[in-house]
């Protein structure tokens, strides 16, 4: 009698660490007329798991290779910046909206010595003498360097504008002032990555709540944020142009849902992963004769 054969053990399949449709696509903001409000804050498009439980796994998941990419943009920087690219990394959106969590956990997957961070606050005297895009100028991320920006130059379309601090013809023409600035920028080999970090009236109460329940978190805390919040209609009409009105081939717009923490960082790690993959780039020739090179180093 013929042995039995023993059955094969079935496993669930492994649960994918990639989005089965590129984030590019499936959180860049189409052209034309924006509303906010159907636009789901608490969204998980494209994640791969299964929920917040997931999400410490497949975000490091994204490290070695961010790491790699990152290595290579880097290099290319140090041996031909006159030919290598950048990317920049723009990060807008409402208080508590979690520029600073996005920075602390996507972008500090990367080597820090090739990531140049510049967090715009309200200008300084010497900031005012100028235009309001020398500041940002300023800032651009050098050549085979992650430049991330914590807000940018459309605070002079959303605070300027809510605030009353301009004339409404000033701040109404910087829309297009700004969408030639930023084809200027790409033209000159930056990727530019615009993150709009989209979260909830009702979520930014929470967190807001969440500062003032700890001791740990009072320095997170400002009251002017209460003040912005009392404003919230007005800010959303004025990011809903923004959004609408600076929306290009060149510069689009990616609306990241933010209300789940671990969505969002996930989220803007693996829009950085696409882009720098798009950068195609491989490690630079050596500029020397290899084999000599390790035979002076052998006999050194």
């Amino acid at each position: 009698m013929a042995a039995k054969k023993k059955s094969k053990k079935t496993s669930e399949p492994a649960t994918p660490s990639r989005p089965t449709e590129p984030l590019s696509r499936l959180l860049r903001l189409p052209q034309g007329p924006v509303d906010l409000a159907k636009l789901d804050t608490a969204a998980t498009h494209g994640y791969p798991g299964v929920g917040k439980a997931d999400a410490p796994a497949l975000t490091q998941a994204l490290a070695p290779e961010l790491s790699d990419l990152q290595e290579r943009l880097f290099a290319n920087g140090r041996s031909n910046p006159e030919k290598a690219p950048s990317i920049l990394v723009l990060l807008q959106g409402m208080d508590t909206s979690g520029k600073g969590g996005v920075i602390r956990h996507a972008m500090g997957m990367v080597d820090p010595q090739g990531v140049q961070l510049t967090s715009f606050k309200a200008p300084t005297k010497e900031e005012l003498k100028h235009h309001y895009l020398w500041r940002i100028r300023r800032a651009l991320p050098d050549p085979g360097m992650i430049g991330v920006f914590d807000r940018s130059q459309y605070e002079d379309v959303l605070v300027v504008r809510v605030e009353q601090l301009v004339p409404v013809s000033e701040w109404n023409g910087r829309y297009d002032e700004i969408n030639t600035f930023e084809q200027k920028v790409a033209e000159a080999g930056t990727t530019i990555i615009k993150c709009f970090l989209h979260v909830s009236f009702a979520e930014q109460k929470v967190r807001l709540a969440e500062r003032l329940a700890s001791p740990e978190k009072y320095w997170k805390y400002n009251p002017k944020d209460v003040d912005a919040r009392a404003k919230w209609p007005a800010y959303q009409e004025a990011y809903t142009d923004a959004l609408e009105r600076c929306n290009t081939d060149h510069a689009p717009w990616f609306v990241i849902p933010s209300d789940r923490k671990w969505y969002r960082n996930w989220a803007v790690a693996q829009l950085l992963r696409e882009h720098l993959i798009g950068l195609n780039q491989s490690w630079p020739e050596a500029t020397f004769d290899v084999a000599a090179e390790k035979t002076r180093v052998a006999k050194s």
